[in-house]
């Protein structure tokens, strides 16, 4: 038993029966942690229950929970986003300490999910798929060819938990590797798996001319939002392709959809969209943006959908991990979220 002070968590979303008993089982060695599973969720509920927490779990608080919630010292948003968070906790912790930490439990998929967008492009998965659907038997190149990515030039636009493991899954290709990210200052563990260039984000341009497919995992920040438009599109040609996995806003919605119709680039595969409570059309249809890409021949549509399988529960033991550090009174959190920086 690990001696040291009571610690109450409470989770401010609906947690099935499976997460109860994985987190109790990460934390048995913990007694002292007292976790708090609302049956009713309801926002009235998570208020009642603010005043006791030292610790909260969740994606959305309301600045009224986090007045309630006095004795908070460690919020913990279970996934990589937080630009919905940054704004509310600078404002909040402006008198109160209160640390931020997000989630890196699910980067792994996401780098896998970029890894099979990827190749889908390349390999042209979709249409082949479509026509055997429709009995067309073996259309060839003329069609739709493959695109190698052998001496490929890959860049990729940011350097965190998703594109370390991007790099890592695509080592084995025959490929070269450019890494654009904002600070080189802070020291590596492990060595990466291939050669790479580096670049400086004040070199986007160069970076851009140098690659012909462009891998985007940034966080969407205020100076990240619109970090691509039609200059940048420009620059990575016309044989570039591009998976991106960071929020929408970080590529001009507008440009975006005219680069891939105008074929300034050759394609893209995009998991991330603008409008995520689009209205239905005349018949039902729902489109997370105001621009048709659906009718696109180079454009590979995913529904936000990386983080794939929700259901997976080892992507909660850093969550655990923190839940135990807190305990121990450390402060070496994982994941803390710089508000200056916004990420």
């Amino acid at each position: 038993m690990t001696e040291s002070k009571d610690v109450t968590v409470l989770c401010i979303f609906d947690v099935r029966q499976e997460l109860r008993d994985y987190l109790a089982k990460g934390l048995e060695e913990y007694p002292q942690v007292k976790l708090i599973f609302p049956d009713n969720t309801e926002p009235e509920t998570f208020l009642k229950l603010a005043p006791e927490a030292d610790i909260v779990i969740g994606w959305r608080p309301t600045e009224e929970f986090l007045n309630k919630a006095q004795k908070l010292r460690l919020f913990i948003n279970p996934g990589v986003g937080v630009q919905h968070l940054t704004e509310l906790f600078s404002k909040i912790t402006q008198d109160r300490k209160i640390t931020l930490v997000n989630g890196h439990g699910n980067t792994y998929f996401t780098a896998q999910h970029v890894v099979a967008l990827l190749l889908s492009l390349t390999n042209k998965i979709i249409p082949h798929h479509t026509w055997m659907q429709e009995g067309q038997w073996r259309k060839g190149d003329a069609d739709a060819k493959s695109t190698p990515l052998r001496d490929r030039e890959i860049g990729l636009l940011g350097y965190g938990a998703i594109n370390t493991k991007v790099h890592k899954f695509l080592a084995g290709f025959d490929v070269n590797f450019h890494i654009l990210k904002r600070d080189w200052k802070r020291k590596r563990t492990e060595s990466y798996p291939t050669p790479i260039t580096k670049y400086s984000d004040d070199e986007m341009h160069k970076f851009l001319e140098a690659i012909d497919t462009l891998v985007v995992a940034i966080p969407l920040t205020t100076k990240t939002n619109g970090l691509l438009g039609k200059k940048e599109l420009e620059l990575l040609g016309s044989e570039g392709l591009l998976v991106t996995v960071a929020r929408g806003e970080v590529i001009e919605e507008e440009s975006f959809y005219q680069a891939l119709k105008n074929k300034t680039i050759a394609g893209a595969a995009i998991d991330v969209w603008y409008d995520y409570r689009p209205e239905a059309d005349s018949t039902g249809r729902k489109f997370p943006t105001k621009f048709p890409f659906y009718e696109l021949d180079n454009v590979i549509l995913s529904p936000h959908r990386g983080a794939s399988p929700m259901s997976d529960l080892r992507r909660w033991n850093e969550v655990i991990e923190n839940i135990s550090r807190f305990t121990r009174e450390e402060t070496n959190f994982l994941n803390v979220v710089n508000l200056e920086n916004e990420y």
